[in-house]
Parts: C-alpha cells; sequence; structure tokens
C-alpha cells in the first residue's frame, strides 16, 4: 500500500534547525577531541593554562560529540522519521519544536563554559551544575511531549519500529538522567554558592554512575541511533527492511539486556562479586540481540548490494551497521574478567569505544544528515556525491589508523604492566609504559585529524547543498540523460 505524504504538512523548519546544529557541532567536537589527542602526544600542548588543560577539555570533547553533536542528529532524525511514518505533523509544531532548540543549544553552551571553568561537577559534591541537571530535565520533558505527542496524533494505525527504539531511549535516558544526578541542595546564594551533595556515595556511587554510564551509551548512543538504522537503511536501499519480526526480537531482547550490563566496568573492584557477574553475563548475552540488528540491517541490502558501489551515502550507511556489529562483539568480550584484566584502565577500551562512536554512531549520523540535507531543503541529492564518497574514505582512513593505534597500545599497556622479572618484581616502570605509547598516541592524533578533514569536506558540500549550487557532476549527468 502507497501512502500519500504530500496532504501532511511536516514541520521541517525546526528539523533543519537540528541538522544544521548537528554539522556544527560535530566539527567543534571532533576538533576538540584532536586537540586534547595531540596534548597526550605532546603535553607541551596543555600551555600551562587552567582553562585549556587536558583535564577540562576532554568532558568539553566527550559532551559536544555525544550530546551535542549525537543529541542534535537525534532530535532531528527523530522527529523527522515520527512524523513521517506516523503521517502526522510535529505536536506543538515550531513553537514547542522551536523551544526545544534554543533551549538546548543554550544549554550546550552553558555545559562547555562549566567544564573550562572548572564547575563540573564531581559525585560526592556539585557545584553549580545541579540547576544546569534541572534545565535539561525540562528540555528532555518537552522533547517527549513533541515527540509523544507526535505519535497519539498519527494517522497511520501502525508505529513503526525505529519509533520503538527512540521511545526506549527518550524514557530511559529520563530515568537515568534522574537518577545519576539526584542531588540535595544545600544553599542557594552565600558564600556556598548553589552547592548540592549527592545522595549516593562510595560503591553504591560507582554502581550508580555506571548504571548510567553504560546505559547513556545502551539507549542514547545505541538504540537511538538503532532507530535511524531502521529508518534510513531501507529508505536509501529502496528496500522493505529485511525481517520485520526480527527487529521486534532485537528490540525487546536488547531493551532487556543493556539495562544489567553496567557493572563490567567495575570487576576487580570493591563492588561485590555477584554484582560484576551479573553485568559480565548480560553484557555476553547481548551479543545475541546486537548481531541480530546487524543482520537485519546488512541483509535489508539483498537485491540492492549494487548501491555499495554506486552510492557514497549507503557506504556510510551500511559501513556503520558493521562497525556497529565489531563494537557489539568486541564490548561483550571485554566484559569477561579474564580478558577485562588486560584491557581495563588501558587505551584498548578507548579504541573499543571509538569504534563505536566513529564507526557505528557518527558514520549512520553522516548517512543520515547526506539523506536529509537534500529532503529538506527540497534538492534533488547533495552539491556533490564525489564529495559525500572523498569524505567516507578519508573518515574510513582516519578510523582505521584511530582505532588499531589503541588496540596495540592498549594491549601492549596491559602486558607491560602485569610483567615480572625473575625476582618477582615489576619488569616496567610506569614511565616507561606511557614512553612507549608515545608514537601510538601520534597516530591516533593522525587518525583524529583524517577524520576532522573529511566532517570539513561535509560542511562544505552541506553549505553547497542548501545554497541550491550544482556540482559539475550533476551538469554532466543531466546533460549525458538528456542525450
Amino acid at each position: 500500500m502507497s501512502i500519500n505524504t504530500e496532504a501532511t504538512p511536516y514541520c521541517d523548519d525546526v528539523i533543519q534547525k537540528f541538522t544544521i546544529a548537528a554539522v556544527f557541532w560535530g566539527v567543534v567536537g571532533f576538533l576538540a577531541g584532536d586537540f586534547i589527542a595531540l596534548q597526550l602526544a605532546f603535553p607541551v600542548l596543555n600551555l600551562d593554562l587552567e582553562w585549556t588543560s587536558f583535564g577540562r577539555l576532554r568532558p568539553v570533547h566527550t559532551s559536544a560529540v555525544i550530546f551535542a553533536f549525537g543529541g542534535n542528529v537525534l532530535f532531528a532524525t527523530s522527529l523527522y522519521i515520527a512524523q513521517r511514518t506516523c503521517r502526522a505533523s510535529l505536536f506543538g509544531g515550531s513553537g514547542l519544536g522551536g523551544f526545544i532548540f534554543f533551549n538546548f543549544q543554550a544549554f550546550i553552551v552553558a555545559a562547555a563554559l562549566s567544564y573550562v571553568l572548572g564547575f563540573s561537577q564531581g559525585q560526592e559534591y556539585a557545584e553549580p551544575e545541579w540547576w544546569l541537571d534541572l534545565w535539561l530535565t525540562v528540555i528532555w520533558v518537552a522533547y517527549l511531549i513533541a515527540f509523544a505527542g507526535t505519535i497519539m496524533k498519527r494517522k497511520e494505525p501502525h508505529i513503526y519500529v525505529a519509533n520503538w527504539f527512540f521511545f526506549a531511549m527518550i524514557l530511559t535516558i529520563a530515568m537515568l538522567h534522574l537518577g545519576n544526578n539526584v542531588a540535595v541542595p544545600v544553599a542557594l546564594f552565600g558564600g556556598s554558592w548553589m552547592k548540592s551533595y549527592n545522595v549516593f556515595g562510595g560503591v553504591q556511587n560507582a554502581m550508580t554512575q555506571w548504571w548510567y554510564g553504560h546505559n547513556a551509551v545502551g539507549f542514547f548512543l545505541t538504540a537511538g541511533f538503532l532507530g535511524i538504522m531502521y529508518y534510513f537503511v531501507p529508505k536509501r536501499a529502496e528496500r522493505p527492511v529485511y525481517s520485520y519480526r526480527l527487529s521486534i526480537v532485537h528490540f525487546w531482547a536488547l531493551i532487556f539486556l543493556y539495562i544489567w550490563a553496567g557493572p563490567h566496568h567495575l570487576h576487580y573492584t570493591a563492588l561485590p562479586d555477584w554484582a560484576q557477574t551479573l553485568g559480565m553475563t548480560f553484557s555476553v548475552m547481548l551479543w545475541m540481540p546486537s548481531w541480530g540488528g546487524m543482520i537485519n540491517g546488512l541483509m535489508t541490502l539483498s537485491g540492492a548490494w549494487d548501491k555499495l558501489r554506486t552510492d557514497p551515502v549507503m557506504r556510510f550507511l551500511v559501513s556503520s551497521v558493521a562497525f556497529y556489529g565489531m563494537s557489539t562483539f568486541e564490548g561483550p568480550m571485554m566484559s569477561i574478567k579474564a580478558v577485562n584484566s588486560l584491557s581495563h584502565y588501558t587505551d584498548w577500551g578507548i579504541g573499543h569505544v571509538h569504534s563505536g562512536a566513529l564507526g557505528w554512531v557518527a558514520f549512520v549520523s553522516f548517512g543520515a544528515l547526506y539523506y536529509l540535507v537534500p529532503k529538506l531543503w527540497g534538492r534533488k541529492e547533495m552539491y556533490s556525491l564525489k564529495l559525500v564518497g572523498v569524505h567516507f574514505w578519508i573518515a574510513t582512513v582516519g578510523i582505521v589508523l584511530y582505532i588499531t593505534a589503541m588496540w596495540i597500545s592498549g594491549i601492549m599497556q596491559g602486558l607491560m604492566w602485569r610483567a615480572y622479572d625473575s625476582l618477582g618484581f615489576l619488569q616496567y616502570s610506569f614511565i616507561e609504559t606511557v614512553e612507549a605509547m608515545h608514537p601510538y598516541y601520534v597516530i591516533r592524533a593522525l587518525g583524529g585529524l583524517l577524520f576532522v578533514i573529511g566532517s570539513l569536506v561535509m560542511v562544505y558540500n552541506v553549505i553547497k547543498t542548501i545554497k541550491g549550487d550544482v556540482a559539475d557532476e550533476a551538469l554532466a549527468s543531466a546533460a549525458s540523460g538528456a542525450r
């Protein structure tokens, strides 16, 4: 059955704003990441300034790429997909959408300033960030109202599976945010201006933080972006989802299992052994639904594999699914205690995180953005598909350099830390391991630089597309078609 979507006036001005913001914050976050990578390789770049030290810029980088770039991508794609799959305009229209957009951008700037100025909160004792937590709660509730309201006013009786993943992401992130940031304000003004104390302490606090931390990965960076995969891969491939039944099994298995996996970050700590084992067990079980999703995404291309040769946007989307499969195999493997004893606290974890963050999250985001921009601004296609291909290969080489350098560095670290001489003493001092890591840190920074360059190519392509310019290759193709 074909659905006539033209009769429904969609609220796309808000989606345009989120799309542009996503592209902007992506470049900012990638630049910050590469700069702190260079700081680790060349400590002189810390410049002896407290505002530009690694300790303050690292949370700027992580928040910029996860919540600013990733968050704006999720806002743009979820509100776009909800309207199309429900055949309904955005609940609250541009008014509610604009409230979410402008408050979220202002929140991002305020949060970044709090990091740079040294106000980032510790879990035992919180400075002025508690009111930022409340502000974000208001924004997120508005987002929930807009998304759920659009679902409730739908003209299409079926709720497409991408919306299931987005809804799970919105509800679970709300629960995680409130639970992890439970704090008691003790003063609003005066000498102890706006101070507060966290409710949890000690090992309970560590457990709460990793319940939050791992499930932020599980629901913000996995469930949300799986919603993107389940819409944009079939749309770009012009094929239905390989197995709708598998997508439902994938959803429920992932949702149930992920919430238990956080303790695998706390192996060999004061956390009770049963809790560590629980986290490891559920992490290993997660491999199955994760690969079910990967198979569903890849097999959607059945009969359309030639698009990988001809369509660079499809390359981004399919490669992201492949990286998702790799990362969701590596993660459960690293949660096994015997493997974790080697990998934990090393650069192997950094390599794992970035294979997922760059290969899965960023690549599926790039594919979605390259699909969205022409649609939102009424263009037939991106200004230059050749530049999309250039972006793909530059970014891919950057990822390969990054993650292989961190894998080698991390395994080397773990082996050096556990090496003993014939007398039973540690064979290497800590500074010797740091010296051995230096060349890999330089390679990591080079890989990050390539990723930044790729994102700048995307910025140029997006600007030209929005302006309505047409590349020479498109003109040549049109002329060839006319002949």
